[in-house]
């Protein structure tokens, strides 16, 4: 619960940089997440006679994070549909918080995205709200990147809670103070893409501060549930989103190489724990490899 509390702090920043930017739209989203995703925790426990956990806050967790990932134009009914699929089909059916394989958040924005294809679209400039290109279609089509200061505090289009890069990772330095995130995962993720976009002969700064790949770096591949637990695994888990969210600007029009990216390492996390493991091939200095805790 302590850890819980922490990230709902760490996420503040983005959560005000959001309703600033996209007022009521931003505000009708994170709340019907929110409800939605604790409701839809307690009606399944309550449904399968478990012992409620609403109290733990991890519904609540998962319900901002989806909110955070959405287009400001997204209807709320599919919100509500979307944070409760995050929550029954991304945490509950593995058998519940500490048991899921993939990030819920992710999970179950990537479920809308297939059952209502579009829904993400149109894409809003914030304040205004006006219909408009996100930085990664404008540059796709013309070759265009936005300004490093729009990207950087959040003047442009984007899913609410992913704009702003000053709020994001302003969150993100309470949690690696807290203890609470493994620097190395986001460090090995953004690394990765800086630098296949200076090979790429790309803006290292725009790919970074553009798409949804600081949000996925800083609060969903940090996930401790869904993360490798060893540091070497940890390495390895960053750079291959890294590589995977680069492919995709790179080769598929498909704009969800951040979902992909995390949600693909996810699935690979059992293998990376068991041949990561320090007991495997013994380090010189084994409490170098493995993080206390």
């Amino acid at each position: 619960m302590k850890m819980m509390q922490g990230v709902l702090i760490a996420l503040a920043p983005a959560t005000v940089a959001a309703l600033w930017l996209y007022r009521l739209p931003a505000l009708a989203l994170i709340a019907v997440s929110i409800s939605t995703a604790v409701a839809a925790e307690a009606l399944w426990q309550l449904a399968v006679k478990t012992p409620l956990r609403v109290k733990d806050l991890s519904a609540l967790v998962t319900g901002l994070l989806f909110g955070l990932t959405l287009a400001p134009s997204l209807p709320p009914h599919i919100a509500a549909i979307g944070a409760a699929l995050a929550v029954v089909a991304g945490k509950l059916v593995w058998g519940g918080f500490g048991r899921n394989v993939f990030n819920p958040a992710l999970f179950g924005r990537l479920l809308i995205v297939m059952l209502f294809p579009g829904t993400m679209a149109p894409w809003l400039t914030p304040v205004d709200m006006v219909t408009t290109a996100t930085p990664l279609q404008v540059w796709r089509a013309e070759g265009i990147t936005a300004p490093f200061w729009a990207l950087f505090i959040g003047h442009r289009a984007g899913c609410i809670g992913e704009t702003s890069a000053l709020a994001l990772l302003l969150g993100f330095g309470y949690l690696a103070y807290k203890g609470y995130a493994n620097w190395r995962i986001p460090a090995a993720a953004l690394g990765t893409v800086m630098a296949l976009a200076v090979i790429s002969g790309w803006d290292p700064a725009f790919h970074l501060f553009s798409g949804s790949l600081l949000l996925g770096a800083l609060f969903m591949a940090t996930d401790p549930v869904t993360s490798p637990k060893f540091q070497k695994g940890r390495w390895i888990f960053g750079i291959g989103i890294g590589m995977i969210v680069m492919a995709m600007r790179a080769w598929s029009r498909f704009p969800e190489g951040t979902s992909f990216g995390i949600l693909a390492m996810n699935m690979l996390v059992p293998i990376l724990n068991a041949h990561t493991k320090p007991g495997r091939n013994p380090p010189a200095n084994p409490q170098a490899e493995v993080e206390s805790g």
